[in-house]
């Protein structure tokens, strides 16, 4: 009898178990809706680094701007100096979030606290922020804030949870981890800060990390959980020097929004958040997991802004990392580094424009989509949506078929029509024992992407390979 009870309460446990993981996976599954509609977002990189913008006692600093005092190895007052001058007399949140907005951007991110320890809003944690220590002496995140509900944009905060290299007991890595490296995944970031820590001023130092925790970080997560209105995602950072302890003091804060969603950077593995983040790179197919991911990439080499970099991406680039990102059913951050004026930079502006005009007539083929179900093929990339019982496949065509003639390998089902999303031409379509072949016009509308929207009968029963990728275009 005893056997019994105790396996008849062992199976009742197990059925908890699993209702309660079950309600935590529709919980889930229904804070991350939007943002798997969304697809597309906009990172904002602002701070004090933003005054020295790469220079440092006349000298050019290598690496990526908002890293300056830590490759510079700038003493805290030192570096405390530049907030004198960190006047941005021309920041216009408005023009921002609808620069954004028409861009095709979903959400925004922005950096409330990098790891200089700089925080952009007033703070009752410490004095090193925007209000306390700028001529300024404005809260930069409250008009942001403002202006993203106006045009129903989400706002997200990036925080540097750990590294701090001005308050006293935050962490120091020696180096940006990611810097310079073609591919970095996460778990080879995480191993390189570890073993790469290092401080430089002893003002650093004069209190321990339990202290920074609980005196600084835990706090001023605390501020920007309460003073904003809905926040929809905490973008954390570098987990240099993390204990699972400090994760889980942070970790706790973010019931005072219970719909927020978190990145994979507060403590790894036992803190994993609801999405991945590669960096600077688009996984390879092979490399997916079905879990949700997110690639964050720079216009030009810096996140920061750095006055001496030129090196920009064409929005050529920039539109076709996007699909093929969403056609292996990720999101695109694309960031923008302000200079200390506040203004974006002239060539970030006119590459989101050429973006946004790519996304108004295409941006169906990216809003909402799944993953191609196709194999890969080598004119370009494919998203899909289901439509009640058929199937919806966008076909991105990078390198339009000089014979006229684009073939879909794999796809033998029935099509119940083709149409180019630019202007809506229908395109005669056969099907095939080798799959689908488009007839389309002598010369591609669109030299970064045109589309072809595929109706298809029934289900698209998934049939891709693990294979090749690409780290960008």
């Amino acid at each position: 009898m005893k056997k019994v009870v105790s396996a008849i309460v062992l199976f009742g446990l197990l059925q908890t178990a699993l209702a309660q993981n079950a309600a935590q996976s529709v919980n889930r599954d229904k804070r991350m809706e939007w943002w798997r509609e969304a697809r597309f977002g906009m990172f904002i990189h602002w701070g004090v680094y933003s005054v020295p913008a790469g220079y440092y006692n006349g000298q050019s600093i290598k690496g990526i701007g908002e890293w300056i005092m830590n490759r510079g190895k700038i003493p805290v007052a030192e570096y405390q100096q530049f907030a004198s001058s960190f006047n941005p007399v021309k920041y216009d949140a408005d023009a921002w979030v609808k620069l954004a907005k028409d861009a095709g951007m979903k959400y925004i991110v922005i950096t409330a606290k990098h790891h200089d320890g700089f925080a952009l809003f007033k703070s009752n944690a410490s004095k090193w922020n925007m209000v306390d220590a700028t001529p300024y002496g404005k809260d930069l995140l409250t008009p942001l804030a403002e202006a993203c509900r106006k045009y129903g944009m989400k706002l997200g905060f990036y925080y540097s949870q750990a590294q701090d290299w001005c308050n006293p007991g935050g962490a120091a890595s020696k180096k940006a981890a990611s810097e310079g490296w073609a591919n970095p995944d996460s778990a080879t970031i995480d191993a390189y800060i570890a073993s790469h820590e290092g401080h430089w001023d002893p003002a650093q130092t004069s209190k321990t990390m339990s202290q920074y925790i609980d005196e600084v970080a835990v706090p001023q997560v605390k501020e920007l959980l309460t003073n904003y209105g809905d926040v929809a995602v905490l973008w954390w950072d570098t987990p240099t020097g993390m204990t699972d302890e400090f994760a889980e003091k942070l970790n706790a804060v973010l019931a005072m929004q219970p719909n927020i969603i978190t990145n994979d950077r507060l403590k790894r593995p036992n803190f994993a958040g609801d999405y991945k983040t590669p960096e600077q790179r688009i996984p390879k197919e092979s490399e997916l997991d079905g879990k949700d991911w997110e690639t964050c990439m720079t216009m030009n080499n810096t996140w920061g802004y750095k006055k001496n970099d030129h090196e920009w991406k064409s929005a050529e680039v920039m539109v076709r990392n996007l699909v093929d990102i969403a056609s292996k059913g990720g999101n695109y951050l694309m960031n923008v580094g302000p200079k200390d004026d506040g203004t974006i930079p002239a060539e970030s502006i006119a590459r989101l424009q050429q973006v946004g005009a790519w996304m108004k007539v295409n941006g169906e083929a990216i809003y909402g989509t799944k993953a191609s179900p196709l194999a890969a093929v080598t004119w370009g990339r494919i998203t899909k949506k289901e439509q009640k019982d058929n199937t919806i496949l966008y076909l991105s065509v990078f390198n339009w078929p000089a014979d006229k003639k684009l073939v879909v390998p794999g796809l033998t089902q029935s099509v119940i029509s083709a149409t180019l999303l630019a202007g809506g031409k229908k395109l005669a379509a056969a099907t095939g024992k080798d799959g689908l072949v488009i007839t389309v016009p002598d010369q591609a509308p669109d030299k970064m992407a045109t589309v072809i929207k595929v109706l298809v009968k029934g289900k698209v029963s998934d049939k891709r390979f693990t294979g090749t990728g690409t780290s960008g275009l």
